[in-house]
This record gives C-alpha cells, structure tokens and sequence, in this order.
C-alpha cells in the first residue's frame, strides 16, 4: 500500500479508506498521508471533506498529486480503494459506528475487506460488532491515544482483532505510531508536515484478540486520571498548604520533570500554572472553575476493576474526586459551616523540606498507580483469556499517549526481566525506590492531612501498599461479621485450604474469651 515517493501516481486508486472527520480523523489522515498513503475520506459534513482537501494541498509538495481525495459517498469512497478494502473509521463511540458499518454493507464492502474502528469504544462493544459482521467484513480496532497532536505527528495504538487483519495492518499502523529512542525511552518527536519520525521503535503492537487494545486502552485511561489526580493533589499542597503562587510550582514542576517524574503530565501541568488569563492578566489556573469533567473511560475502569475484584483504589478515588468536585455549590456552602485545622505558618526551611518530601510522595504514589493499572489487566486478561504482553504495552505508552514518562521505561524492564511478575510492587527496582522514599511518602501525606489539604489518590496509593505489604489484613474480623449475620462460612489457617466453617453464634454454650472485669 505504501508509495515509494510523492510524486504521480501510477494508478487513481488509493491505499486507505478514511471516514470521520473531525479533529482526530483527520489529523489522522495527514498523518497517513505524511507516511505515503493515498487516502479517500468521506464525512457527512461536506465542509470538512473539503477543508482536508485544503490542508492537503498546503501542505504537499508542488508539483505533486493529491495525497487526500474527497468522496461523496460511502459508495463512491469504496470505488476509490484498492482492492482488498482497508476502511478506517474515526467516528463517535456507540451507534454511530454501527451506522457508518451498515451503510458500508450497503455500499457494497467485501467479506475480506477490513474496517477498522479508532473510536474510544467499549470494550466489549468492539467484541459484539466482530460476531456480528462476521462474513459481511473483517470488523479490526485499535485504540488511539494522544490526542490531537498525537493523531497528527504520531499516536500511541493499541490494535486487537483478527491475527489476519493485522498483518495487513502492521504496516500502516506502526508507520503512523509515535516512536522511541530504545535506550532512552524517551519520545523521538517531529512535529512538522510532510517530515514523518521514521526511526525508533513504534509505539503500536499488536494487542490480542478483538476488545484486548480497547480494554488496555480504557486501564490507560484510568491511569491517566489517577495519574492526574496526583499532581493536583501535589499541586494543592504546594498552593493551600504551603501557600505557593502558580508561577513558583510550575518551577518546581520543571525541576522535577528533568529528573524521573519526567512525563508529558508534568510538563503540561507546569505550562498551565505559568498561563496568566488573557482577560484579567491572572494566573489562568485561578480563574478556572474547579469542577473536572470525565468522558466516561475512568468510571470504565473502576467498574471493571470492581468487577473482576482487582484493588485499583486510586483510579477510583480519581473517578471520585472527580464527582465531588462537580458538588461546587454544596462544597461553597460546606466551606462556610464546616471546620477545618488551624492553618500552619511554615519557615522557608520547613517549606522547601515538605516540597522535597512532595517529590518522593508524588513518585511513591505514581508506581502504586501503575502497579493498580498492569495488575488489573493481568486479572481481566485471565477471565477472558487474553495473552498480554505488559513490557510491549509499557513501550508503546512511552510516547504518543498522555502518559508518556520517562518511567514507562524502568516498567518495560520490569516486565522483560520477568514476564510473569505479579505485581510492579515487587520488581526488585520499584521495591528499593519506594523502600527509599516512603519516610517522606508517609510524610507529605502526614503534612496534607495536618493542613486540611485533601489526597484522596494520594492516601489510596499508601494504603494499597500498605495493604499488599501486610501478611494479615483484618478480613479475619470480616469473615467472623459475616458468618455472624449471614451464616456465610469461614476459612481457618490451621485447616486445609478451600475447607468451609460455621459457628453457631446463638449457641449460649459456645467458648468465649473470658472478659476482664
């Protein structure tokens, strides 16, 4: 499929088929073009066929033939392909897929032609659509992530699907995929048309079955919010605890992000607090209503997390955070009847400790985070018989995604050195880190909690490993609840495992333990 130059073609047919063309279509479909691809693109709106157009033509060569070509119609875009179809679909989650599928069928698409969904879909929706147009053509998906600037100069994919399907498509995908220097792990970044990143490793591998890369995706995405909810909290601190202006945290935030909290997140973050608010010449952040929206992949993995049983409490105290914070007139009123500490006035010493200390926290907590993401999709890739490989999933994040960090790297060696690690916790490497750090970990939490600071995300990261670190957890007591009240059976430790028990709580004559008086 791929042309050898930009110059005329031998043929009017084109390589791809592309429909949906919004922000990430076709910012997709320059990034197709960019990497030699002749592509046909169809979108309901007329207007933003012909806007792709215009870009196309100011960004190509002169003297050279269109790289993108409009089509009216979803027959008139097949006419356009060669043959095998390959169509790529950029459209809303949910029944709009469904819609362009069907109009596709009756266009006139072929059993072995491949459509290929880069929507934020569920999950399990991409299994139902693969059953249910079996032998009408090959339904394919792959998850995209970076956004915007991602999907034009190189995003982090996560295709799942038929095997056949992607051999087909490895070549598309991992031309089009951000890329990484393999030593460094750090981003190999272009971000000019028409000059491609070519070398590198590519952050596209080939998931597994069909919702595998759509349900790594969405553990991505929970992730991402947990990872977010961290540096806020970190950032609250610093702003209500320590009473820093924005300016002089974005400093911090670059500090630390030349060393190993380096990531996009943190990046981003510092240039947001440097922002000053064009109206007002205030810093943007302060004028910003402190009310998070959430598309729905975050609570999508929370439920799942619940689901299959896999403690991934900081995604879920995101997810919560999140909700509270959509309380602002409760919270506005709250604040006028509900008490907090004494504020405390810290030395410049005792300040610049609690920031070093904030450092090591954030750190701590961003490994529990992760360790919460890799080990439910280790759970969920045993229910439903996936094959996943954490160290290719950790490199492919490295870049083009928005939690691209110079640590996915150390998480990529991690899973290398042993595929079937149970948990990141217990990597030699991140068992040191934190074993080196968690005095202050414990410390900025110590400090928020003393100041009336909330870390939701933060607390939930220290009681994870706390939890996953203790022999003995007090479910002990719970059992013997709800044996009480329910009759539901217990395990003992001085039985064989699997063996059920009951006491008889209403037996007057069963042994107790005597009771000092």
């Amino acid at each position: 499929m791929q042309q050898e130059d930009g110059n005329m073609q031998s043929t009017n047919q084109c390589d791809i088929g592309f429909i949906g063309l919004g922000v990430m279509g076709s910012n997709l479909t320059m990034n197709l073009a960019d990497h030699g691809y002749r592509v046909a693109c169809f979108d309901l709106d007329q207007q933003k066929v012909d806007a792709i157009l215009q870009k196309d033509a100011s960004e190509r060569l002169p003297d050279t033939a269109p790289r993108v070509e409009g089509c009216s119609s979803y027959t008139e875009l097949l006419s356009k392909l060669k043959a095998p179809h390959l169509v790529i679909l950029s459209v809303p989650a949910g029944d709009p897929v469904d819609h362009v599928c069907n109009h596709l069928i009756d266009a006139g698409i072929q059993a072995d032609d491949i459509v290929v969904d880069t929507g934020n879909s569920l999950w399990t929706d991409s299994v139902t659509r693969e059953a249910q147009y079996k032998g009408k053509f090959i339904f394919f998906s792959t998850a995209v992530s970076g956004g915007e600037i991602g999907a034009r100069f190189g995003p982090s994919l996560m295709p799942s699907g038929n095997p056949y399907a992607w051999t087909r498509l490895e070549p598309v995908l991992t031309a089009i995929a951000a890329k990484v220097d393999p030593d460094t792990g750090k981003p190999i970044e272009s971000l000019t048309p028409g000059k491609p990143v070519t070398e590198g490793e590519p952050c596209a591998t080939y998931i597994g079955p069909v919702g595998a890369g759509h349900y790594v995706k969405m553990v991505h995405n929970g992730i991402e919010y947990a990872d977010m909810q961290l540096i806020c909290e970190t950032y609250h601190m610093m702003r209500q605890g320590l009473h820093m202006s924005p300016a002089e945290i974005a400093t911090v935030f670059r500090q630390w992000n030349d060393g190993k909290l380096n990531s996009y997140l943190m990046e981003i973050s510092a240039e947001v607090l440097e922002q000053l608010d064009p109206e007002t010449q205030v810093p943007l952040v302060d004028v910003i209503l402190d009310r998070a929206g959430q598309k729905g992949t975050g609570l999508w993995t929370a439920v799942s997390a619940l689901e299959v049983g896999s403690p991934a409490q900081t995604i879920t105290s995101a997810v919560f955070a999140r909700s509270l914070s959509s309380l602002k007139d409760e919270r506005m009123a709250a604040s006028q009847v509900l008490p907090g500490p004494e504020a405390t006035v810290y030395s410049d010493e005792q300040k610049q400790s609690i920031i070093n200390k904030l450092e090591q926290a954030l750190y701590c907590s961003k490994i529990c985070a992760y360790a919460q993401g890799f080990q439910l999709m280790d759970i969920a890739a045993k229910e439903h018989g996936w094959s996943l490989d954490f160290a290719e999933i950790a490199k492919i994040w490295r870049a083009g995604c928005i939690i691209r960090a110079v640590f996915l790297q150390s998480i990529a060696h991690a899973y290398e050195k042993d595929e079937n690690l149970a948990n990141l916790l217990l990597d030699p490497y991140f068992a040191e880190q934190i074993a080196k750090f968690q005095a202050d970990w414990r410390g900025s939490i110590s400090e928020a909690t003393l100041a009336g600071v909330p870390c939701p995300a933060m607390m939930s990261a220290l009681s994870y490993y706390d939890s996953y670190r203790t022999a003995v957890l007090p479910a002990n007591l719970l059992q013997g609840q709800r044996d009480y009240f329910g009759a539901h059976t217990y395990q003992r430790v001085d039985k064989p495992a699997g063996k059920k028990y009951h006491l008889n709580w209403s037996d007057p004559a069963r042994p107790q333990v005597a009771i000092k008086k």
